[in-house]
């Protein structure tokens, strides 16, 4: 359990992303909350396949978009999408066959569950007794107690010389030198956790959130207990992922957002769960 109280939300980072509403930084107060330390993991999510009988948006769709650096050489030609041609659409893929119908989870239970829409993070969450948490819950529990720091960790992202996320080492999308030790995703117990006991809170999959994303909204927001728009088309997600590099995306800091469409699936989001307390 998190205690909540007081905490400075948002960011005014000079290599921002202002067009996505990272500021401005202003005093939000929170409830007392109880959040996952760990993104749902395979292993749990095919235990609530197996026991509800839920069918992923993926699944019914047929495929979902994959990194195409996680395909092999001789990967039949796909349709990439327009704007991020690294993104190749994979028939079969899902959450079961992350890379699609010749892959299997199960060497990897212990790694997030991806290829999972917002609408599969909320039935999930229905089935487990719990909810998505707000987005004002997950930054505060991502800064694990920090005020203002960039990561989790505090402001350098490699402390030390020692890493302490999973994101992409080299250059994306031709190279990666694997210097954090992961291609694609990590376990969701890797790296060491942050003050308020989290893993991966920053790198290996965005994780969604409750709330609808606008970009002008921050600034408008109550500032007890926000819990984003009434309405929207996209819904938040935080975090970065596997692919986050500084040349194109560096969302993996604490106060970066992002969003994408309920249905949307793809290789590199994932989620973990929150609670109310009493």
């Amino acid at each position: 359990m998190l205690d909540g109280g007081l905490f400075l939300m948002g960011t005014d980072d000079t290599d921002g992303f202002p067009a996505d509403g990272e500021g401005p930084i202003r005093e939000i107060e929170l409830s007392p909350f109880w959040i996952d330390p760990l993104a749902i993991s395979n292993e749990r999510f095919a235990e609530f396949a197996k026991n509800s009988g839920y069918t992923t948006d993926a699944e019914r769709y047929g495929w979902s978009f994959v990194f195409g650096g996680l395909l092999p050489d001789d990967f039949p030609p796909t349709r990439g999408a327009a704007q991020a041609p690294w993104w190749r659409q994979v028939h079969g893929a899902c959450w079961r066959t992350p890379e699609g119908p010749e892959t299997t989870i199960e060497d990897r239970l212990d790694h997030p569950a991806v290829h999972v829409s917002w609408r599969d993070a909320a039935a999930f969450c229905r089935w487990a007794g719990l909810r998505l948490p707000t987005e004002a819950e997950w930054e505060y529990a991502a800064r694990g107690g920090l005020a203002q720091k960039r990561f989790p960790w505090g402001d350098e992202r490699e402390p030390g010389g020692e890493h302490q996320m999973n994101v992409w080492q080299g250059t994306f999308p031709s190279k990666n030198t694997l210097d954090d030790g992961y291609l694609g995703t990590a376990p969701v117990d890797s790296f060491f956790p942050n003050g308020f006991g989290l893993h991966n809170a920053s790198g290996n999959v965005w994780e969604w959130c409750a709330d609808w994303f606008d970009s002008s909204y921050p600034g408008a927001s109550p500032s007890s207990n926000p819990s984003g728009p009434g309405v929207g088309e996209a819904k938040v997600i935080r975090g970065g992922s596997y692919l986050c590099h500084d040349s194109y995306c560096n969302r993996y800091r604490v106060g970066a957002r992002s969003s994408n469409t309920p249905d949307s699936t793809t290789g590199n989001m994932g989620f973990r769960c929150a609670r109310n307390v009493g």
